[in-house]
């Protein structure tokens, strides 16, 4: 597994204002919709992208079927998909966003060919981890759930 120092990590959460979920559900239980809803509601964003659920309403925004429908410019493109899908995500984000900071592959997602071909660009990429879950580790939200996440901090 490639290793992100938490400072890089905290940056690119840091300076992320909007985020494409490519591959989001719209069942809540599936991870793709909570982590979208929960990226949501700590003020990102959120862009829905899924062909098969495209024109309906998530989040407070419409679904997408690709990236290229969308006219906003994406600081972030996080993968649910595949890995045998990444390169034609990656290949779609690099063409429809030229301002494009970071793709972000989640858990069990991991291409070194598209990632390669993204940093070749410019763009950041972090793989087999989730924004979730790096949000609450790195800003002391795991530690109400009971986790010790190695932040020391005075609010409760």
């Amino acid at each position: 597994m490639e290793s992100y120092s938490d400072q890089f990590l905290k940056d690119v959460l840091r300076r992320t204002k909007r985020i494409a979920v490519v591959g989001v559900s719209a069942n809540e239980i599936r991870p793709s919709y909570y982590v979208a809803r929960y990226l949501s509601l700590k003020g990102y964003e959120v862009f829905p992208v899924n062909p098969g659920q495209a024109g309906k309403m998530l989040f407070g925004r419409k679904v997408h079927a690709s990236l290229a429908e969308i006219e906003a410019e994406i600081d972030m493109v996080d993968i649910f998909r595949r890995p045998e899908h990444v390169p034609d995500v990656v290949d779609e984000a690099l063409a429809a966003f030229p301002a494009l900071r970071t793709i972000w592959m989640q858990i069990g997602v991991v291409h070194e060919g598209a990632a390669a071909q993204a940093r070749a660009r410019g763009v950041d990429v972090v793989m087999d981890r989730c924004p979730k879950i790096e949000y609450q580790r790195l800003f002391g939200e795991l530690r109400m759930g009971g986790f010790a996440t190695g932040i020391i901090s005075s609010k409760l």
